[in-house]
């Protein structure tokens, strides 16, 4: 008798096409309606909510309601870890789409990883900030050093604002580059404190994160 937990269940439901569109529009961080996630899923309005249906039943999506409308989005940060681990195993075994999309070569460089910077710069980030030694591998994870906190305080940034349950340093395997970016509070936080110094804004529609020439110029100035 195999031991742990069944994989079996969850397996099945991030394999169905449609909701796997849906888990991976939602892997951006927003929150979407069930009208936005059933073009996105190329589905009608009642096949999507039987899938929302689903997905929440297993706690992969969490659900808020504001006012007439219900806004879908991922349950935690740990099914987006496991989405952008599934996508590193899909590109490196070559299960990719017969057609690129046109975003492609953008979402490889810098994109949204639920709430963090994923993509070239994302993993020039968390080397850069190695380098520097305001991070540091403790086995399987990541510590803020000491001066990683006073490079944090540098940048405005207040780290116990968002501590709780989530860790402040976090690897995440990046499915493009196959290697780490800086996920769990500091992730956050820095991708958000690029768009508030106008380095870089989120491309509507997509989990592109674009930067401005200056800001690319700052930023790999900082990292690199």
């Amino acid at each position: 008798m195999a031991d742990g937990p069944q994989i079996v269940r969850i397996a099945a439901l991030i394999g169905e096409r449609a909701r796997a569109d849906i888990l991976t529009a939602l892997l951006g961080g927003q929150a979407l309606t069930a009208t936005e996630l059933s073009e996105v899923a190329g589905v009608t309005k009642a096949t999507v909510s039987a899938h929302l249906s689903k997905l929440l039943e297993a706690k992969l999506v969490a659900v808020q309601s504001q006012g007439r409308h219900r806004y879908f989005r991922l349950a935690d940060p740990d099914v987006a870890r496991l989405l952008e681990s599934l996508m590193g195993v899909a590109q490196r075994t070559g299960a990719v789409r017969l057609k690129s999309s046109p975003t492609d070569p953008a979402l490889r460089k810098a994109r949204v990883c639920y709430d963090h910077l994923a993509g070239d710069l994302g993993v020039l980030a968390l080397e850069g900030l190695e380098k520097r030694r305001h991070v540091r591998r403790v086995g399987d994870t990541l510590e803020l050093t000491k001066s990683g906190h006073a490079f944090c305080e540098q940048l405005g940034i207040d780290l116990e604002a968002g501590e709780g349950r989530r860790l402040l340093c976090r690897p995440c395997l990046d499915w493009s580059v196959r290697r780490n970016h800086l996920a769990g509070v500091v992730g956050a936080a820095l991708l958000e404190k690029f768009y508030a110094l106008g380095w870089a804004k989120r491309v509507r529609g997509t989990r592109v994160v674009q930067f401005t020439p200056a800001g690319e110029r700052a930023f790999r100035n900082r990292f690199s």
